[in-house]
């Protein structure tokens, strides 16, 4: 398989997960500062929900720039990332609908966790279909900032049960490692 339809494919599901999250964004119900102040939750969770998904198609993009070959197994981690991903909106949305809940916090948790567990999962396969010598197999070399994210959702996962918006405060640490995008393709690319 092209590695152009993958990389379509996953344009398309990260799109209608935008547009899923973004149509959890009701309009206030009187023009007043009171009433988009009520909003807030719903707001913060989206805008912190479309930075995760933002993240995760900017470095899909790069990674998908330094591998030729596509194969079985790769589909099918790709699929496994973007089954994750396609739960955001629901645990962004409960999250948010709840006030920030304990539970529903801790699974929006669970939810950035197992992505990041995935992303892993699909780099080694792509690393598998274009060898120990290609491109992505000599950028990537250690995942320093894959752990500490796979550490920060953990301990905001238990924070969530001991003060839910500490659990945010952690996803969003993690968020901003990882809001520049990762440049050790582009440097491998430029060499």
């Amino acid at each position: 398989m092209e590695k152009g339809r993958v990389e379509a494919f996953t344009d398309g599901v990260i799109a209608i997960i935008i547009t899923i999250m973004v149509l959890e964004l009701k309009m206030p119900h009187a023009p007043t500062w009171d009433a988009l102040h009520e909003l807030w939750p719903v707001f913060f969770a989206y805008v912190l929900s479309f930075v995760y998904v933002g993240i995760y198609w900017n470095n899909h993009h790069h990674m998908f720039k330094a591998v030729d070959v596509v194969s079985g197994p790769v589909l099918w981690a790709n699929l496994h990332l973007l089954f994750w991903l396609s739960l955001f909106p629901f645990t962004t949305a409960w999250m948010s609908e709840t006030g920030f809940a304990t539970l529903p916090t801790a699974l929006y948790g669970v939810t950035l966790l197992m992505a990041a567990v995935a992303w892993p999962m699909l780099q080694a396969q792509l690393i598998r279909s274009n060898g120990r010598d290609g491109m992505l197999a000599r950028a990537v070399g250690s995942n320093v900032k894959g752990w500490i994210s796979i550490v920060g959702y953990v301990l905001g996962i238990a924070a969530a049960f001991i003060k839910p918006w500490l659990g945010c405060v952690m996803y969003a640490a993690v968020a901003l490692v990882w809001f520049i995008p990762d440049t050790r393709i582009e440097r491998v690319q430029a060499t």
